[in-house]
């Protein structure tokens, strides 16, 4: 291959931008040696010389000198896209890897991997990967669900989130459960503690030093809350803490308390006290709807936060560690804010009823 050496003229404008992209050392290393090749080329040098200061080869110069020609300084700036040699798969086999992910389950297991389609289609594990990123399918995640059949579902819902977001006047809300089953785990060995580019490690076998319920119950309006934790979760346990929640409220305030179905809410004993005591007004949450109350939401802060990185020597280091939570907790506390009215929670309720008849009629 032979060219002759060629002459450019460049213009004052085109030289001092690209003796700028020579200056700037965020430009790119391969559109520093292009903008060489034109200065050089510009300033009279052979092709020869070229080579030697751009550290390149001889069609890579002749290319960009052409290029400068054809398309100026704008065409050194940008790569020109070249066609893959790959063809693209036919629309045909996207919307069957589309179809048998969402209608068909593999014959040997739960849900479809890239492997497992890309052999029953034919093609390759990264093609499967891009079509389900494309149509934004993930067969190897699935998300919990749980439709309350609670007859009174929706006289429930809108009585508690009434509560929520217009609490009666002269009258305290609280959301009252039990986290039963709290264990004080203690590691076999000592962790390593966190450091750069490494996370902290904690052993995955550990001793049991047996196990506490934490009673709480957060005050929705300021987010304060009445905690104690207790060996069981009776009847017994729950009069008790029933108690200290009376002598924590002043009177004559009512107490508007939102809690589960939990039989040990329900029983004689408690009925006969909350007669004696009329300033209590129970709300019982649906079935199988433990989300619509608040307090679930710190027991999840506080078994994220103190409980479940800790290690206990016993039972009574475990609750130490709760207590000293809850009243670091009360120093500041923070209410949770709910947002969704009734009307939003019901019309998703009959979406989910809905498309579950949907499935029962299919079958």
């Amino acid at each position: 291959m032979r060219r002759d050496d060629i002459s450019l003229y460049l213009g004052a404008a085109d030289r001092a931008r690209l003796e700028t992209v020579l200056t700037d050392r965020n430009t790119p290393r391969k559109v520093v040696w292009r903008a060489e090749i034109i200065l050089a080329t510009a300033d009279g040098y052979g092709t020869n010389e070229i080579m030697r200061r751009a550290r390149t080869s001889k069609p890579t110069v002749w290319r960009w000198q052409t290029r400068y020609l054809d398309e100026g300084v704008a065409g050194l700036l940008r790569d020109k896209t070249r066609p893959s040699r790959v063809p693209p798969l036919p629309m045909e086999t996207r919307l069957m890897v589309i179809a048998k992910t969402v209608q068909e389950a593999p014959p040997n297991a739960t849900h479809w991997s890239r492997s497992m389609m890309a052999e029953a289609v034919g093609i390759s594990p990264s093609s499967v990967g891009r079509i389900w990123a494309e149509a934004g399918l993930k067969p190897h995640v699935s998300r919990g669900f749980k439709v309350s059949n609670d007859p009174l579902f929706e006289e429930k819902v809108t009585e508690i989130v009434g509560l929520y977001l217009n609490p009666p006047d002269r009258a305290v809300v609280l959301c009252v459960d039990e986290k039963s089953q709290i264990q004080a785990l203690d590691r076999t060995q000592p962790g390593l503690p966190l450091k750069k580019g490494r996370a902290a490690t904690m052993t995955h076998d550990y001793k049991r030093h047996g196990t506490t319920t934490l009673f709480a119950a957060l005050d929705v309006k300021s987010g304060l809350v009445i905690g104690d934790c207790m060996p069981r979760h009776r009847a017994r346990e729950f009069l008790t803490f029933l108690r200290r929640i009376d002598r924590a409220v002043r009177k004559p305030r009512d107490i508007h308390l939102v809690l589960d179905n939990y039989a040990t809410h329900k029983t004689p004993e408690v009925q006969a006290w909350l007669e004696k005591h009329p300033r209590f007004k129970l709300h019982f949450t649906p079935t199988s709807a433990s989300w619509l109350n608040l307090v679930e939401r710190f027991f999840a802060e506080i078994t994220v936060k103190r409980i479940r990185k800790g290690s206990y020597t016993s039972v009574s280091d475990l609750e130490d560690a709760i207590y000293d939570y809850l009243a670091q907790h009360n120093i500041r506390p923070k209410p949770f804010v709910w947002t969704k009215s009734a009307d939003d929670i019901l019309t998703r309720e009959r979406r989910a009823l809905d498309a579950l008849d949907g499935i029962r009629g299919n079958r």
